[in-house]
């Protein structure tokens, strides 16, 4: 009995409750407003999913799938402000034999145009001093006018017949892009930062500013050309230049065949090697080291007009292992055949030279040598330091002689 009037208690003030908290009519005011979002809102981009195609409208555009074509361009941007992203798809051409079409071909005098994210790819090769296969011409391409504020960004471009990626100096960029094997030039822009074009005809990486990139080129091609080198490398395997700057800082020029190693009017804090040239040639060089292999009588370790300084010269030939119509500083010279260790028009100082057959140091006319050391180890009358008609100060040898019209400070 107990039990039951708590029950009716309980029911009781529920229903008391209930009264209490009413929620109003249930009937609902309209139809719910929409709560799922647009397509254009979730991918606001337009689908690419055949070639070729032209772009002619200001947007984004994006990959669906792989695109190959039998002939002619694959994609075509005819519109200024656009986004051209690859989507990691591949572009590829058949085309037999590979022709002037492109990859990507941008119309002239267009601005704000950005490519990211994909391949390009074809099927010419070099071979025998010529490039030929099928495919695409151009990687990426401008006809007319280059693009102005142009960027391409982690694509990757092969074996072209003529340009990898080609956007002219108009405030273009190339960032973390890769090309290997191209007939003409492997990447072509303003800026070129952390990028690779290898094994290119024409040139390897042309820029206005080059920045932790590699590049190499055949024929008469240079490995990287620049206004100013960064980090970078650059390898040409004929009668170019491994790497050419006004400005080349913590750079790596390397010539495998007859040209320059690297070559810039400033250089520091790099390397220049040449089979069969000059290892570094250069107006100032500061920090630097060059080397040559040759047996050539003209062939310079390091070449520098108007200076050197703390830096190295090898010479394996006739040639002289450090040059320089300037003044020479805490540098050192060895040449291991008939050439000259350190040469000055001007004057060394505290700098070491040696020579296997020819001279240790020379210094031109009226010149000074000062506080230097110097040998050779020619088979008759070695002389370690010639200062021809100007002054040794403070020198000394370590085998052969000093000839100076002047010595003094303890000189023999």
């Amino acid at each position: 009995m107990k039990t039951m009037l708590k029950a009716l208690a309980f029911l009781s003030a529920f229903s008391f409750q209930l009264s209490v908290f009413s929620q109003g009519p249930l009937t609902p005011p309209g139809a719910p407003s929409p709560s799922m979002k647009s397509l254009d809102q979730i991918e606001a981009r337009t689908a690419i999913s055949t070639a070729p195609f032209t772009i002619t409208t200001s947007g984004s555009y994006y990959l669906t799938q792989n695109l190959t074509v039998a002939s002619a361009t694959a994609i075509t941007i005819s519109a200024s402000n656009v986004t051209l992203d690859l989507n990691g798809f591949t572009i590829s051409s058949t085309e037999s034999p590979a022709a002037s079409s492109s990859g990507i071909l941008i119309a002239s005098g267009l601005s704000n145009v950005t490519i990211v994210n994909g391949l390009i790819a074809s099927n010419v090769n070099y071979s025998g001093g010529s490039y030929s296969g099928t495919g695409f011409g151009n990687g990426i391409a401008y006809t007319g006018t280059a693009p102005s504020s142009a960027r391409v960004q982690g694509v990757s471009v092969y074996h072209c017949l003529s340009h990898g990626i080609n956007l002219g100096f108009n405030s273009s960029v190339a960032q973390g892009c890769v090309v290997n094997t191209a007939g003409g030039s492997g990447i072509y822009a303003d800026s070129v930062s952390n990028s690779a074009a290898l094994n290119c005809g024409t040139g390897g990486v042309l820029a206005n500013n080059a920045q932790n990139c590699t590049g190499s080129a055949n024929n008469s091609g240079n490995g990287v050309q620049a206004t100013t080198a960064a980090n970078c490398y650059g390898l040409a395997t004929g009668s170019g230049i491994g790497l050419t700057a006004n400005t080349a800082a913590n750079c790596y020029g390397y010539n495998s065949s007859t040209g320059i190693g690297l070559n810039a009017a400033v250089v520091s804090g790099s390397y220049g090697y040449s089979s069969n040239g000059a290892g570094l040639m250069s107006n100032v060089a500061t920090g630097s080291y060059g080397y040559c292999a040759s047996p050539g009588t003209f062939s310079h370790g390091l070449h520098a007009d108007s200076g050197a300084t703390n830096c190295y010269g090898f010479s394996a030939g006739n040639g002289t292992a450090l040059y320089s119509a300037g003044t020479v500083e805490n540098c050192y010279g060895l040449c291991t055949g008939a050439g000259t260790g350190v040469y000055s028009a001007s004057g060394v100082f505290n700098c070491y030279g040696a020579s296997a057959t020819g001279f240790g140091i020379y210094v031109g006319d009226n010149g000074t040598a000062s506080f230097s050391t110097g040998f050779s180890n020619a088979p008759s009358s070695p002389v370690a330091i010639n200062c021809n008609l100007g002054v040794a100060i403070g020198c000394s040898t370590q085998g052969g002689t000093i000839v100076a019209a002047q010595k003094f400070l303890g000189t023999p």
